[in-house]
């Protein structure tokens, strides 16, 4: 994300290299749908349904807020929307995306600090 960030971001200020800039959002965008379906089975293996357990439903929530945004930039690439416009949307999608990534560490973080007072304890 970070490397396709600074594409966006060169492009913004230079107007260069919109098809490195495209090109790297469509690569992460592939691996969100790939992160988001191995989400999904991993999610459906923990807790016996694949969206929306009630211990990830504001992770999931937000995570559908991703999508959503770099779907509508595909949508764009292919209805050809301005550059400046997607390149804008490829940010707001970023933004989102690292609001969800922050959730997901918060929420691990947590289940290990409770993991660790659970162990001291029954030590």
């Amino acid at each position: 994300m970070a490397v396709s960030v600074a594409l966006v971001i060169r492009y913004l200020q230079t107007g260069n290299g919109l098809f490195a800039a495209n090109v790297s959002v469509i690569v992460k965008t592939v691996v969100l749908y790939t992160i988001m379906v191995t989400g999904a089975i991993w999610e459906n293996v923990v807790f016996g349904q694949y969206l929306f357990a009630p211990a990830f439903f504001w992770e999931d929530v937000v995570s559908f807020g991703v999508i959503a945004l770099h779907t509508a930039y595909i949508y764009g690439l292919v209805a050809h929307w301005a550059p400046r416009t997607l390149m804008v949307l490829a940010l707001v999608a970023y933004a989102t995306y690292a609001v969800n990534a922050v959730q997901f560490i918060l929420k691990l973080r947590a289940a290990r600090l409770q993991e660790q007072r659970a162990a001291q304890v029954t030590a």
